[in-house]
């Protein structure tokens, strides 16, 4: 593999970004790092979906017009993307002129293989998620999600032959069973797809705010036919040939489970009929509530990531979602567990490893760096290290970044129990047992080098800030997992130990509620 491309789903405008949509972004940002780490050439597409009557109410309610109103928000959503250190390729925007000419040639392409008609409307609307349903999907009368009534509309649409494209997707899907994971998702799709499937409509015709619609630009492309094809977009399609054929299809599409059926029916029956390759992965992770409470502005926890920013930083945010929160599964977010997380892991285990090498370096050896000794290892460190990268590799690549984590720390509280192991303080006090001195306090170090390397995905500020520290002195991007995360005998070139602050400064009890 050569090169990756991974999107993540983009988002409605009609409110800032949540915890909740954070975590998607976080999650895809640290797989991003993780494969240019592994050296792939690697694109990276986030954006924002702008074309929903959601939008379009919010913004006439503020008195704007549109597009501008997406434009204000576009602003708002790449501040706290910033904020939280993302490092996406390419922010796609919906109402984009290249977007429109990707969703007319998708377009002409269904249509022009006979998988379009037009026909009259007459059933259930979500407005909240932009959904056409049907009664079997209410919960005592209301969308399941959103939980609010329908509403009933008939219009002439356009269709989509989405019935046609049933077997083929079981069939894809059996021969390909990593296209929809995890295994749980994949499960609900092949029995969605076993029940039976109904056409879609692909326009409307009761609103103006949207891509007119090739066949009839009375019809607005339907809010979900026209986002699913920003992946296209982000790659190139249709006019930059080079830029597509380097990079579709697509690697994996990240989105939460509650747009499966789009993802993973809709999108992939509208590729067949078009004729494009379909993504290699769709992977569906869980949602994030709030103090055992589902997100709700009602309830008042919607939980702003710009504030938890501001107030713990961008890599402690990042770590711990990523090491709380199983991907595949639902997670709760709670400030109390950021503090635990982050003076038990960070603060105790990582930074006081720090502090106390460089500390004990300094006061026996100088400023100089410790210098191994032939025949003074004991191999103990060298060995855990190698056990928990082959570990963090294999979780990494099945995006279990959790116990990715749990492994990383698994090296760092050996090293903690090492160095009480070996008692540099003691072996100070022989000057026979100088040898091993330094060849403890390098085998350490270099533990933390190789931790700095590991957590750069997660942690790329403070990792960067260890590299220094154990005088390896790399920024993340110029770190290589081959290259960097082997175990080192002895180092060259290196520049001094620096530890000029903590690491990772402990929070005082108090920091706890939200």
């Amino acid at each position: 593999m050569d090169r990756y491309y991974l999107t993540t789903a983009i988002d409605y405008v009609n409110s800032r970004p949540h915890i909740g949509t954070a975590f998607e972004k976080i999650a895809a940002d640290c797989i991003a790092r993780y494969k240019r780490l592994r050296g792939i050439d690697t694109f990276f597409s986030m954006g924002n979906d702008e074309h929903s009557l959601n939008v379009e109410r919010e913004a006439r309610k503020r008195g704007l017009d549109p597009v501008d109103y997406c434009d204000r928000m576009a602003d708002e959503f790449e501040s706290i993307w910033r904020l939280l250190d993302l490092s996406y390729d390419r922010f796609v925007r919906t109402t984009e002129d290249a977007h429109a000419d990707a969703v007319r040639e998708v377009f002409r392409r269904i249509e022009k293989k006979g998988d379009v008609y037009r026909d009259l409307y007459r059933g259930l609307y979500c407005v909240s998620c932009e959904n056409f349903l049907q009664e079997k999907d209410l919960v005592d009368g209301k969308c399941p999600v959103h939980l609010r009534e329908p509403d009933r509309i008939e219009e002439e649409n356009f269709f989509f032959r989405l019935t046609r494209y049933r077997e083929p997707l079981l069939e894809h899907i059996a021969a390909h069973p990593e296209f929809i994971l995890p295994e749980i998702r994949r499960n609900e799709i092949v029995s969605l797809l076993e029940s039976g499937l109904m056409d879609v409509s692909v326009s409307r015709s009761s609103q103006g705010w949207g891509i007119p619609l090739p066949a009839d630009p009375s019809h607005v492309v339907y809010v979900w036919f026209d986002a699913l094809i920003n992946y296209l977009t982000s790659a190139g399609f249709p006019g930059d040939e080079k830029k597509y054929e380097r990079y579709w299809p697509a690697d994996l599409h990240v989105i939460g489970k509650d747009i499966t059926r789009f993802h993973c029916i809709i999108w992939p029956a509208m590729l067949l009929s078009a004729g494009i390759e379909l993504p290699r992965t769709i992977y569906a992770h869980g949602f994030i509530s709030v103090e055992g409470k589902k997100l709700s502005k009602s309830l008042g926890n919607v939980v702003d990531p710009g504030v938890m920013v501001e107030r713990f930083g961008a890599d402690t945010i990042r770590y711990y979602l990523l090491r709380e929160v199983s991907f595949e599964r639902d997670g709760d977010f709670s400030v109390g567990q950021i503090v635990g997380r982050y003076n038990s892991d960070l603060a105790n285990d990582l930074g006081n490893l720090l502090n106390r090498v460089a500390g004990m370096s300094r006061k026996y050896i100088g400023d100089r760096f410790p210098v191994p000794r032939t025949g003074e290892g004991d191999g103990v460190l060298r060995d855990a290290a190698a056990d928990v990268t082959a570990r963090y590799a294999e979780a990494m690549d099945r995006f279990e970044f959790h116990n990715a984590l749990a492994a990383v720390w698994e090296l760092v509280r050996r090293a903690n129990r090492y160095v009480e192991e070996c008692a540099p303080w003691n072996l100070a006090k022989e000057p026979d047992q100088a040898g091993r001195l330094e060849t403890v306090l390098y085998s350490v170090i270099e533990a933390l080098r190789i931790v700095s390397v590991l957590v750069a995905p997660v942690m790329p500020t403070k990792a960067e800030e260890l590299s220094l520290a154990v005088g390896a002195g790399q920024k993340p991007h110029e770190m290589r997992y081959d290259r960097d995360v082997p175990w080192r005998e002895s180092r060259t070139g290196d520049l001094p130990l620096r530890v000029e602050r903590p690491l990772f400064p402990r929070i005082e009890e108090g920091a706890e509620s939200l």
